[in-house]
């Protein structure tokens, strides 16, 4: 696995890794109409584009596949956390998530953040972030809840 920065060229490979990972993984915890609502965020370019060029965005490379990635905004928030669907449960996600973590350190970050999946709530639990409050969020007047969750570094 090769771990490095993302740039605009992967965008593409990433909306498509993001859309069907959230549409098979998350399929036990949300509706078909809220991951219909989720996964619109898709089409929205412009943020897309915002993010790799402004955010720290890390992807996990195998054989020149995408399999999963991880932005880190401001130095401490996570604002995208995706591993990809055939790709689950081989560590990627624990070797994102630490070169997030490190990222954030070199910022002088005290507290990492992040709004958290129902899906995803157990994995950050094991990695040490606690839920501080579930949140309610409307997507194309569908309901979305996730937790805001933060880890002391």
């Amino acid at each position: 696995m090769n771990i490095r920065r993302a740039t605009l060229s992967n965008l593409t490979e990433m909306q498509k890794m993001y859309a069907e990972t959230i549409q098979s993984i998350c399929k036990s915890d949300y509706t078909p109409e809220q991951i219909e609502a989720w996964i619109s965020g898709v089409k929205n370019k412009e943020r897309w584009i915002e993010v790799i060029e402004k955010q720290f965005v890390l992807l996990a490379i195998i054989e020149n596949q995408i399999t999963g990635f991880g932005t880190l905004k401001d130095g401490n928030y996570i604002d995208f956390f995706y591993i990809h669907k055939d790709f689950q449960r081989q560590g990627i996600a624990d070797k994102i998530l630490n070169e997030l973590e490190i990222e954030a350190k070199k910022h002088h970050s005290k507290i990492i953040t992040s709004d958290i999946s129902i899906t995803a709530k157990p994995f950050f639990e094991k990695k040490g972030f606690t839920a501080k409050a579930e949140q309610k969020n409307i997507r194309l007047g569908v309901e979305l809840i996730n937790f805001k969750m933060e880890k002391e570094l």
